[in-house]
């Protein structure tokens, strides 16, 4: 129940920030929705309530999937090159798309 709390906090909040004007906020909103997303692949993997997944070591239908848990690695390092791209864009415009054009 919380981890699900959680999700919908971030995704609330992603989706909020995403609605703003700013480019910082919108990447900003990026940065949860992505958050949210990885909290959301653990979820399901279930390693909560299973031993390590290491082969050899204890029972093969008790251990955890480590598939989640590869998705997440990966998932991270997307997301972080996605994230240092757009705020690079950010950086580097030229408008300020915080004003309206006159």
């Amino acid at each position: 129940m919380t981890l699900a709390l959680s999700i919908g906090i971030l995704v609330a909040g992603a989706v909020y920030l995403m609605l703003q004007r700013g480019l910082v906020r919108v990447v900003l909103g990026f940065v949860l929705l992505g958050h949210a997303a990885n909290l959301t692949l653990i979820a399901a993997g279930v390693t909560a309530t299973r031993n390590i997944p290491f082969i050899g070591l204890g029972d093969p239908d008790a251990t955890a999937d480590p598939l989640p848990q590869a998705f997440v690695l990966t998932s991270i390092v997307i997301s972080f090159s996605i994230t240092i791209y757009m705020l690079t864009l950010a950086a580097t415009s030229r408008d300020d798309d915080t004003e309206e054009d006159r």
